[in-house]
């Protein structure tokens, strides 16, 4: 009885002895053929240099699938013609641009020669204003609230973030069941004596659901980033405020919304990045319709590439040439701009 208690060995190592017999031989002849090619190559190319060995993998597929379509797709916006090799493919130089800037009033996109572009702009900016501004709101309000102590908090949490689990394809259809004609939202509508509201053809309300799916589908992800800002504040802060007797909206602008600021430029260019790229969520839910309400940008630059008629792969890559140097400059506006709060 004392040998046993004093035993050091775990109860079951006898029976897991030949198994791991077993394993270790192998295990250890496998480490064998790796560590002489390691040591080698350690050997050739120095102790330093070998977080290089192990970065050249990332690095080469990062450049085979981002720096490369790049320099491709800037080849594309510089050339012409319907050949999608490049060899077969003539240079234009800045043609491509000059057309897409050919108006003669920006603020007109009637006036342009390709309208349809600047539609697109127009109504991503447009959306992007809407829609990031709620998003912002909505995730902040959402994450103090959740942050509180409330009955269920864990179950509310898990229910905001759902939609971001789902594919924007399945959001848009679920929502274009619950929006068209014959959908639950009328059908709800007209069963209280209403009438049919073309939701998803009306332009008005066509862009005001698209705004709305997108925060439904998004606001969880932005959430969460404030909701982890909110729980990383000292608690004793509030402590101190709550004993001189501060009023809870000082206590939220003066404490809360300085120390959440970080979080709140990562959700704010996040936003931004992503309004501007919207396509999946529209493309199901409206087509960019009715005609060109919810025409966006990024809508444009597939259409003209591959499902138009004639595919203009020019003129799409100059499109998106320009999508990402706006993106590029609004992403480094935003960060500069959050800097200069910092040091303030």
């Amino acid at each position: 009885m004392a040998a046993a208690e004093t035993d050091p060995r775990p109860r079951g190592a006898d029976a897991a002895g030949p198994v791991a017999g077993l394993l270790a031989a192998p295990l250890a002849l496998l480490m064998r053929l790796v560590d002489w090619p390691m040591r080698a190559l350690q050997r050739a190319v120095g102790e330093r240099r070998m977080a290089y060995v192990f970065l050249l993998p990332n690095l080469g597929f990062f450049s085979l699938f981002v720096f490369l379509p790049l320099v491709i797709n800037f080849v594309f916006s510089v050339t012409g013609g319907a050949g999608l090799f490049p060899s077969e493919r003539p240079f234009v130089g800045a043609q491509q641009y000059a057309y897409l800037f050919d108006c003669a009033s920006f603020l007109d996109p009637s006036s342009c020669r390709e309208d349809h572009f600047w539609r697109g702009v127009y109504n991503t900016a447009r959306f992007t204003v809407f829609q990031v501004t709620a998003m912002v709101l909505f995730s902040l309000l959402t994450a103090v609230v959740l942050n509180m102590k409330i009955r269920a908090r864990g179950f509310f949490r898990a229910v905001y973030f759902f939609p971001v689990l789902l594919s924007p394809v399945v959001v848009a259809l679920t929502w274009k069941w619950i929006l068209q004609r014959d959908g639950l939202l009328n059908a709800a509508i007209t069963s209280l004596g209403g009438e049919r509201i073309l939701f998803l053809v009306d332009p008005s309300w066509a862009m005001f659901w698209v705004v709305f799916v997108s925060i439904w589908a998004h606001m969880g992800c932005y959430t969460l980033i404030l909701l982890a800002g909110l729980q990383a504040i000292p608690a004793d802060l509030y402590e101190a405020a709550e004993m001189d007797a501060t009023p809870r909206w000082r206590v939220f602008w003066r404490i809360t919304l300085p120390l959440l600021w970080p979080n709140m430029v990562v959700v704010i260019v996040l936003a931004l990045i992503r309004g501007v790229q919207t396509f999946d969520e529209v493309f199901v839910l409206t087509g960019g319709g009715p005609g060109t309400a919810t025409l966006m940008i990024v809508h444009y630059i597939y259409e003209t590439a591959f499902a138009n008629q004639v595919q203009n792969f020019g003129l799409a890559a100059a499109a998106s040439v320009v999508l990402g140097i706006v993106l590029f400059a609004l992403t480094l506006a935003q960060l500069a701009a959050s800097r200069r709060k910092g040091a303030a």
